[in-house]
């Protein structure tokens, strides 16, 4: 069995972005030559998350506004009794949950008709990582 792990970069230039990041990890399966297997997509933030969804802009708003909805940003989150102001994020982050395992057939992702592969980041403007790992044969 064959293990490859690449690290995805992101410093957002919004609070809250969803980034589809499907061609990224397209690439690092290609670099990995794994035929058959599995890839782990997990951010490495108690802020962010990843998905698979439609990438489809209504219904990227769509999720991005249920979240609000049900995490909304408020100031007496006793989190923010640390200083921070992000306890909001962390909520969202645990709703949409930091990580995926995404199945590999022939070296390709072996998807459904839409689905795709998104980065959601629920406190940005500042460096944060993905950690991608293939693993197969």
């Amino acid at each position: 069995m064959k293990f490859h792990t690449e690290y995805l970069h992101f410093e957002t230039k919004q609070h809250r972005e969803y980034i589809h990041i499907t061609p990224q990890i397209e690439e690092i399966l290609k670099r990995s030559g794994v035929k058959d297997g599995m890839i782990l997509v997990s951010a490495m933030h108690i802020t962010a998350g990843i998905y698979v969804n439609d990438n489809e802009e209504g219904l990227i708003h769509d999720i991005d506004a249920w979240l609000e909805k049900l995490a909304p940003f408020k100031q007496d989150y006793q989190h923010h009794q640390t200083g921070e102001d992000n306890g909001d994020s962390h909520l969202k982050a645990l709703l949409i949950h930091h990580e995926v395992i995404l199945p590999v057939t022939q070296g390709k992702l072996d998807f459904g008709t839409w689905q795709r592969v998104f980065y959601a980041e629920f406190d940005g403007r500042r460096r944060k990582r993905v950690i991608v790992k293939v693993m197969g044969e």
